[in-house]
């Protein structure tokens, strides 16, 4: 087992140092893939990290558009596809939202844990878990394409609040 890769961050943390971290990363390996992080989607990569709580597209596009024109929705929908497709975010399905992703560029299963409290969202791993999902899939004739879990619940920093 990993140790989980993002842990929910302290409510006083400097979240500016995770948005710098995850553009340099995403940088860093565009330019090894030969991709192009274009101006608009190193937005969108931008306000997707701009908080630990997950985005949804047409959010991403309200922000795009504040004082300038607003983009077409399907210009954010395609830098949400390239974003995702080089591993830099994660879909959460059940929020039909999006999160940076803790680990970009290494092939992994999705799982998250998502606070009810703050509405953040922490990316773990655990190959364990993994594994006992592909012995059990595989146990049923069944082929996995893609591997997410997502789990509700209170962060620690919400549990102490609410049961304090």
């Amino acid at each position: 087992m990993r140790a989980p890769t993002t842990h929910f961050p302290r409510p006083e943390h400097d979240h500016a140092r995770c948005v710098v971290t995850a553009l340099r990363r995403a940088e860093v390996l565009c330019r090894q893939r030969g991709a192009r992080l274009t101006p608009q989607r190193r937005r969108v990569l931008e306000l997707v990290w701009g908080s630990h709580e997950p985005i949804g597209a047409y959010a991403v596009l309200d922000l795009m558009a504040s004082g300038t024109a607003r983009p077409a929705p399907i210009t954010v929908y395609r830098a949400l596809d390239f974003l995702q497709a080089h591993g830099l975010i994660h879909r959460v399905a059940s929020l039909n939202a999006y999160v940076g992703c803790a680990e970009p560029g290494s092939g992994h299963g999705s799982q998250f844990l998502i606070c009810r409290g703050c509405r953040a969202v922490a990316e773990i791993h655990d190959d364990r878990l993994d594994r006992a999902i592909e012995a059990t899939a595989a146990g049923g004739g069944f082929r996995l394409t893609e591997r997410r879990l997502e789990l509700e619940g209170w962060c620690r920093h919400c549990r102490d609040a609410h049961d304090g």
